[in-house]
C-alpha cells in the first residue's frame, strides 16, 4: 500500500484506516491521519475567522477600551498599552479556539462512523491520537503566526531566533492544548455539550493565565500560579521580550520554568488522550 493511496483515502470516513492501516508502521498512520486534518481544515475556511477573527477584534476592542486605565502593577513608570500587553494572551486565545474547533471534529467522526473505523482497526491508540494532535497543532500554530505579524503594529519586533523559538513554544502549547481538548471531546456525544464545557472550562482557564489581566495577591493570583496555561503565556511573554525584560510584569515566571511546564503540560495531555481512548464511552457504539 503506496503513501498517496493512504492520503487519497485519508479523507474516506468507512475505509481509510481499516485499509491503510493493515500493516503500516505507526508514523504512517500518524502521518496520514495529520494530513487528513489539514485536508479538512482547508475544506472549511470559514474556521479562520472563527479561530484568528473573534480574538483579534477581542484584541482591538479591549485595546481601544481598557488601554486608557491601563496600567502595569509595580511599574509605575511603563508605557506599556494594554493592547501590547494583551496581545500573548490573544495569541494564546487563538491557539486555544483551534484546538476547540479541531477536537469538536471527534464528536463528528464518532456519528459519521470515521471514529468507529479507526477503533476496530488493527492500529495504535497512541498514533490515532498523536496523528490528530499533530494535525490541530500544525493548523494552530499557522494561524497564531498569521496573527503575529499584528506584532508590529505594537513595537514588538522579532529576529530570527526569536522567531524560531515562537514557533517552537507555540507548538508544544498548542499540543497541550488540542490534548485537553481530546480528552474533553471523546468523552461526549454532543457538540452542545462540548461548548458548554469550552465556556464553564476552558475559557475560565485562560482568563485565569494572567492574559487578560496582570496576576494579583490572593486567591486569584493563586488560582494564575497552578494554571499550567499561565506559565504558556509567560512563556510567550519571555520570548517575546528576550531582549527587553525589563518590559516583562514584575513576578513573570523565568522562561526555563514556562517551558518546563509547558512541555509537561503537553506530555500529560498527550498521555490523558492516549489513555482516554482505552476506555469505552457511551458514544462508542461498540
Amino acid at each position: 500500500m503506496s503513501l498517496n493511496t493512504l492520503q487519497r483515502d485519508a479523507t474516506s470516513p468507512a475505509k481509510a484506516v481499516q485499509v491503510a492501516d493493515r500493516d503500516s508502521p505507526g508514523w504512517l498512520v500518524v502521518g496520514t491521519l495529520c494530513r487528513r486534518e489539514l485536508v479538512r481544515f482547508f475544506r472549511q475556511r470559514n474556521r479562520v475567522i472563527g479561530a484568528i477573527g473573534q480574538p483579534t477584534l477581542f484584541w482591538i476592542l479591549f485595546g481601544a477600551g481598557l488601554g486608557p486605565s491601563f496600567q502595569m502593577p509595580g511599574m509605575a513608570d511603563s508605557n506599556m498599552s494594554y493592547r501590547e500587553y494583551f496581545f500573548p494572551g490573544t495569541l494564546v486565545l487563538i491557539l486555544l479556539f483551534t484546538a476547540i474547533f479541531s477536537t469538536i471534529s471527534i464528536i463528528e467522526d464518532r456519528r459519521e462512523g470515521f471514529l468507529q473505523s479507526i477503533l476496530v482497526a488493527p492500529i495504535a491508540r497512541w498514533a490515532m491520537v498523536l496523528g490528530k494532535l499533530l494535525g490541530a497543532a500544525t493548523i494552530a500554530v499557522a494561524q497564531g503566526l498569521l496573527f503575529l505579524l499584528l506584532g508590529l503594529t505594537v513595537g514588538l519586533t522579532f529576529t530570527p531566533a526569536s522567531f524560531l523559538g515562537i514557533t517552537m513554544f507555540l507548538f508544544v502549547l498548542s499540543l497541550a492544548l488540542a490534548g485537553l481538548g481530546f480528552v474533553i471531546a471523546w468523552q461526549l456525544d454532543s457538540t452542545q455539550g462540548f461548548h458548554a464545557v469550552m465556556s464553564m472550562f476552558l475559557l475560565p482557564m485562560w482568563l485565569l493565565s494572567g492574559a487578560f489581566f496582570p496576576a494579583t495577591e490572593g486567591v486569584l493570583g493563586w488560582l494564575v500560579r497552578f494554571n499550567p496555561l499561565s506559565y504558556g503565556v509567560a512563556g510567550l511573554r519571555q520570548i517575546l521580550y528576550l531582549h527587553s525584560p525589563h518590559a516583562l510584569p514584575p513576578g513573570t515566571p523565568s522562561l526555563g520554568l514556562c517551558v518546563t511546564v509547558t512541555v509537561v503540560f503537553a506530555l500529560v495531555a498527550f498521555v490523558a488522550a492516549w489513555l482516554s481512548t482505552t476506555r469505552r464511552v457511551a458514544g462508542d457504539l461498540l
